[in-house]
């Protein structure tokens, strides 16, 4: 701790906002009622959860692991036993199987038949491709260039009469539609309209500015009283209200887990030493009676039982290596009885070393070396 720095100044409180007359009335009575109804519902809560955590430790869990290696060894293994036992060598069988009926056959097939057979269909092709050219060029071309300059004659003639035609109908129909209709609108249609217009706009506004008089009158001057004067009052009760009531739940709850924790602990307490006594003379006999008399029995009956099994084990292994090394021996003489004795094996000059060193620099059998 510092002794030079100065202690920091005490925290102010905050400042709370001036409470009206109704909300104190209203906040202790609601505060105890809430706590009486919440009390027992914390208590039963809590008290669930202790169950629930107890069971899931005690008895979900152990029994979700057993359900899950039960599920892994009758629904999972099973197939992955068949898939790796069954299916894939089967499925390797298969493939060896169709590469051998269809692929290489295929194969010869392709190489043997049919790319013959293209090559040839190709040179056919290519030689009717020539024909066709030779006689596009010699004999279709200029028969359709012919044609072509034909029609482009007679299309030219057609355009020109049919502009002709078309000049002389919009001269027409400009001086006997278009001119007079401009004159009706200038001079007949747009008066009429405007004064229209303004006809329908008068009577629209008229008609607006008494409706509207008529629903303030009737509808927002009621609606808003209604609202300033009792609506807007009652709302502010009710809100002072619910903020207590919502206040004095969450301050229950806290006091009820309290309260809760501190039954917990004495229950807790009282089982404790409700076990410890009963627990108590069995831990006793377990220490002081049962505990000398498993140390005697181990050491006077368990370990000499246990070495006088392993020495027992030990001459049975030892029986069983001496009669499999006489079965050994005498199948080996019943083979030589019948097949006579094998030939022996000629050595074989391989300029190596024969023993179990290698070849080094530090030896005399290198190159390098050799005196």
């Amino acid at each position: 701790m510092d002794l030079d720095k100065p202690p920091a100044p005490p925290r102010r409180p905050e400042a709370r906002q001036p409470e009206g007359c109704l909300t104190v009335a209203i906040r202790l009575p609601v505060r105890i009622v809430v706590l009486v109804l919440v009390l027992p519902v914390r208590m039963a809560w809590d008290a669930l959860v202790v169950c629930g955590r107890f069971l899931r430790d005690t008895v979900l869990r152990p029994v979700g692991r057993a359900l899950l290696w039960a599920g892994w060894a009758l629904l999972v293994w099973p197939w992955v036993t068949l898939w790796r036992h069954v299916l894939v060598p089967v499925g390797k069988a298969l493939a060896v199987l169709g590469h051998v009926l269809l692929v290489v056959p295929l194969r010869w097939l392709y190489a043997r038949v049919l790319t013959p057979v293209g090559h040839a269909l190709a040179r056919v092709a290519r030689a009717a491709g020539a024909g066709l050219a030779r006689l596009y060029a010699r004999v279709l071309a200029p028969v359709g260039r012919a044609v072509v300059r034909s029609l482009e004659f007679v299309g030219r003639l057609l355009t020109a009469a049919g502009a002709g035609v078309w000049a002389g109908a919009a001269w027409l129909a400009r001086h006997l539609v278009v001119v007079p209709a401009r004159v009706l609108y200038a001079w007949v249609l747009a008066p009429a309209g405007r004064a229209l217009a303004r006809l329908a706009a008068a009577v629209v506004t008229g008609v607006g500015a008494v409706l509207y008089w008529t629903a303030r009158v009737l509808f927002v001057l009621p609606a808003l009283a209604l609202w300033r004067w009792v609506l807007a009052p009652a709302g502010r009760v009710l809100a002072v209200v619910a903020r207590e009531v919502g206040e004095a739940l969450g301050h229950a709850w806290r006091v009820a887990g309290r309260i809760s924790r501190a039954a917990g602990r004495v229950l807790a307490t009282l089982f404790r030493w409700i076990f410890r006594i009963l627990t108590e003379p069995l831990r006793w006999a377990y220490r002081t009676l049962l505990t000398p008399v498993g140390h005697v029995v181990r050491d006077l009956v368990l370990r000499p039982a246990a070495r006088a099994a392993r020495a027992v084990g030990r001459t049975a292994r030892q029986a069983l290596d001496g009669a499999r090394e006489t079965l050994r021996q005498a199948r080996a003489d019943f083979r030589r009885v019948l097949l006579g004795e094998p030939r022996p094996r000629t050595a074989v000059d391989r300029r190596e070393p024969t023993g179990r060193e290698t070849r080094t620099l530090g030896s005399s059998t290198t190159a390098l070396t050799k005196d």
